[in-house]
């Protein structure tokens, strides 16, 4: 119950994704990297929502076969029926 307690931000969702986005650090392109980093910063400055940056990272996770991060509730955290992430 304490850690329910705790509430995201912008800031620190996007903190998780730049942590995500290192373990790609080998993989990106400079041109996936610059996408990655601006898709980031919208959403850290709510111009878009969360569901964006986090679709581009799983197509990452996907195409680079990133085991560790397949494993990640984070990514996710409900079913998709819900559609939780698709709300600013």
């Amino acid at each position: 119950m304490e850690s329910l307690q705790l509430k995201t931000t912008p800031k620190k969702n996007a903190n998780v994704l730049m942590h995500m986005m290192g373990y790609f650090k080998e993989q990106l392109s400079p041109d996936e990297k610059q996408e990655v980093l601006e898709l980031i910063d919208l959403y850290r400055n709510e111009f878009i929502p969360l569901i964006v940056p986090v679709t581009l990272i799983k197509h990452f996770v996907r195409k680079y076969d990133q085991p560790y991060l397949k494993e990640q509730v984070y990514l996710n955290p409900h079913p998709m029926e819900l559609q939780l992430r698709n709300h600013v």
